[in-house]
């Protein structure tokens, strides 16, 4: 048997046990490992999609070129079905992104611009507006889109999910994989739903990213973004692809967790996986810790690229220790931190907008803090810190009576009881002064960068 070109060979990846992650409980886990497509990932499925879908429209014409944004994978896929059909490739990530990926997208004659990660999506300066700005620019081109284009979503349902269900004999109980664009859970999630609506669907999310949030509330809060380094999955906007209404449940996996579960995939399982497989078996363990599989039921998570693309990275052992990822330093667990210091409460304390700022200053020394959430009924909608005050305090004359609503400054980042210690002090770092932490109970409590150094301190 031939092919007539190497984007007849996408698909029909196949499905491979867990021996090592899943033993001696019921059920069966298996993973579908994707890096049998010929660009390595499963972003080969979609980038054919939307560029067939795109012909078929007409906006993508002989000679034209290819411009989008793209973590690599996505890129490598378009540049692949680019190579074959006759186009031009031009393609904007962000510094986040493994070099393998970008010198990959080069070696196949991609032009590549490189842009900031920690921008707003609608900067000039993100990768999203970059690749936009270029569209405009270059004549006879073609945007794909990934993350809004729903040829993306569509190639999942038409090809993924029907794979899925023909290995499976339908058998299939529970489908787990990691939300980026939003296509793959969704499109085969969709799928799967509709051959027996009882399978639950998974998402696997990155701590720092908007998704969890935004699946527990409908509300889109910036508190709950920050800093992450796992590629390939989590987002800062809601890309039209994702229906969360096809979603059961969302797990986020911090860092540290998905590249040491990466490692573990590929010196234990043989199978040689990117960062966001790591995330999406990690966050897979973990539903199976609080919803136990039965005997007769079946998991597949779908596995989405290959190491190849983070020998710098995560299977380099210098950037993870740089990184804190492996390390022989005593670093505290979170909980740790929150019980460092058990002379303080810990609950937290805060003044209600309407309040005066002499009230906060008065609340901040009777609890000997330096920062002050503020609050509106049971919401936070601002902060006061030591240093501000300040400089209201010698900037201006009868600021103790205004309210603090008037003086206040932003929030402080919200962030979930599983971001690792590591990931707080990069916030910390960045020029936060605080971070508060919302407890699995529903209570919150905060963080500074003195609770840091203190458990820090008697850790070591």
């Amino acid at each position: 048997m031939w092919h007539h070109s190497i984007i007849d060979t996408i698909g029909n990846t196949p499905l491979v046990k867990l021996n090592t992650f899943h033993v001696d409980q019921p059920g069966t886990v298996l993973a579908k490992v994707e890096y049998f497509n010929p660009g390595q990932s499963v972003k080969d499925r979609i980038a054919l999609k939307m560029i067939e879908d795109a012909e078929k429209r007409g906006e993508l014409k002989p000679g034209g070129t290819i411009i989008e944004g793209t973590s690599g994978n996505t890129g490598m896929g378009l540049a692949l079905a680019a190579a074959v059909k006759g186009y031009k490739c031009v393609f904007t990530t962000t510094d986040k992104q493994s070099m393998e990926k970008v010198n990959l997208l080069r070696a196949l004659g991609c032009e590549v611009q490189i842009c900031p990660t920690n921008v707003e999506p609608d900067d000039p300066r993100s990768y999203y507006s970059v690749a936009k700005r270029l569209n405009d620019e270059i004549p006879n081109s073609f945007y794909p889109d990934q993350y809004n284009n729903l040829s993306n979503k569509a190639s999942h349902y038409e090809m993924t999910g029907p794979e899925i269900w023909e290995q499976t004999e339908g058998k299939i109980t529970h489908f787990v994989a990691g939300i980026g664009t939003g296509g793959t859970i969704s499109g085969t999630g969709q799928y799967l739903k509709e051959q027996n609506p009882d399978i639950k669907i998974i998402g696997v999310d990155s701590v720092g990213s908007i998704f969890k949030s935004y699946f527990e509330t409908g509300e889109f809060d910036k508190r709950h973004i920050a800093p992450y380094l796992t590629e390939g999955i989590g987002e800062d906007i809601i890309p039209e692809n994702v229906d969360f209404s096809l979603i059961d449940d969302i797990i986020q996996c911090p860092d540290r967790e998905a590249f040491v579960t990466t490692r573990k995939l590929a010196r234990k399982e043989g199978l040689f996986v990117g960062g966001s497989c790591g995330a999406a078996v990690w966050g897979a363990m973990n539903y199976i810790k609080k919803n136990p599989l039965k005997p007769d039921d079946l998991m597949v998570i779908i596995l989405p690229d290959s190491g190849t693309r983070y020998i710098s990275k995560v299977y380099n052992d210098e950037w993870m220790r740089t990184n804190g990822f492996l390390d022989d330093r005593q670093v505290p667990e979170l909980d740790e931190v929150i019980k460092v210091n058990d002379s303080r409460d810990r609950g937290l304390v805060t003044v209600d907008m309407d309040e005066t700022l002499d009230d906060a200053i008065k609340r901040m020394n009777d609890h000997n803090i330096s920062q002050l959430p503020v609050s509106s009924g049971d919401k936070l909608v601002g902060s006061l810190t030591e240093n501000q005050i300040l400089g209201l305090l010698t900037q201006q004359t009868n600021v103790r009576n205004k309210k603090v609503g008037e003086v206040m400054e932003e929030p402080f980042p919200v962030v979930s009881a599983d971001l690792k210690v590591d990931q707080i002090t990069r916030m910390l770092s960045d020029g936060q002064p605080a971070v508060i932490l919302r407890l699995d109970d529903g209570r919150h409590t905060i963080i500074t960068r003195s609770d840091l150094i203190n458990a820090m301190s008697k850790s070591g």
